[in-house]
């Protein structure tokens, strides 16, 4: 893909390629070890303002099942207990506003939910291709997991490190 496309042109509403789209995160693990993951299933929706980017949007819904390790005891662990899966089936994340930082860089503040719980982040987006009626973008965000509760008990408490790198590449296709 290529960036040299002018935000102008751009402009429109996307859905994420869901086979083409990475939504994942690093969690630091005793010691010096991390774990990296991903999510499986999830939609998104993506409205880009070229002219304008502040009116941009995103929404996202991840299915909290689909969280994925290559350790299925870990997964099932970070499912019941860590995300709650039995009260809490979704992670989302809707937009706030976006403010362009630089000539393919963004900063989108949003709320992020997890647990039931809602909080506000800044994520840091990277426009990194376009062409045609696609899009691809990356970016992510550091977050203290402790925030939305997302533990188990006091030893995973310092087993697991408090902050969460989420992190996503996107490839989002022009709808209108």
């Amino acid at each position: 893909m290529t960036t040299t496309t002018p935000l102008s042109a751009l402009t429109g509403d996307y859905v994420l390629d869901t086979a083409r789209t990475r939504i994942g995160f690093v969690a630091r693990h005793t010691m010096a070890t991390r774990v990296r993951g991903q999510f499986d299933a999830f939609e998104g929706r993506v409205h880009l303002d070229g002219d304008d980017p502040s009116r941009s949007s995103a929404e996202l819904t991840v299915q909290a099942r689909s969280v994925q390790t290559r350790n299925r005891r870990r997964d099932e662990h970070l499912r019941r207990r860590f995300l709650g899966l039995a009260d809490h089936a979704t992670v989302t994340f809707v937009s706030a506003g976006v403010e362009r930082v630089g000539d393919t860089r963004f900063r989108m503040t949003g709320d992020l939910t997890i647990r039931g719980v809602t909080r506000p982040v800044t994520v840091d987006v990277e426009l990194t291709g376009a062409r045609g009626d696609q899009v691809a973008f990356r970016g992510g965000v550091t977050v203290n997991r402790m925030d939305w509760g997302v533990n188990w008990n006091a030893a995973t408490a310092v087993m697991v490190g408090p902050e969460v790198a989420l992190e996503f590449d996107v490839v989002a296709i022009r709808r209108s």
